[in-house]
């Protein structure tokens, strides 16, 4: 199975928080790992937020930038490119979404267009489930 993961589900992958287990074992059970490039810089500045207000120390903080960073060399990314715009626009008029979840839907949908495999759209945000679920994703977990 194949899953595409938003940066609200990726990040319980590298620190504790609620939902962290149930990631740990979902992602145990995986062939692959698909995201958006984008998912660098927002997992990046969530790390450094974590670390200055004193949820991760310093060395919890080190070691989930480590783990992060060896695992992003193996994620299939997607670039954001004007070749998502259509689809873009169609999922903002559609979804009460954010900006960065629109680009990660949007990336989702591209990927299960390209794969034959059991795709699964992973996220901790309820409202980007949703949206993913009227897209016609199957969720994790369950909308």
């Amino acid at each position: 199975m194949i899953a595409y993961f938003d940066t609200s589900a990726l990040l319980k992958r590298y620190v504790a928080e609620p939902g962290s287990a149930e990631v740990l074992d979902f992602w145990d059970a995986l062939d692959g790992v698909t995201i958006s490039a984008v998912a660098y810089a927002e997992a990046m500045s969530a790390f450094g937020r974590k670390r200055r207000d004193g949820t991760l120390s310093e060395e919890v903080f080190a070691a989930a930038v480590s783990d992060f960073k060896a695992d992003w060399e193996t994620f299939d990314s997607m670039d954001v490119t004007a070749r998502l715009n259509p689809l873009l626009d169609r999922l903002a008029a559609a979804h009460p979404l954010r900006g960065f979840d629109v680009i990660h839907l949007a990336s989702a949908l591209m990927f299960r267009e390209r794969t034959q495999d059991d795709f699964l759209f992973a996220s901790a945000d309820q409202r980007l489930r949703r949206a993913a679920a009227a897209e016609g994703l199957q969720t994790f977990p369950e909308t």
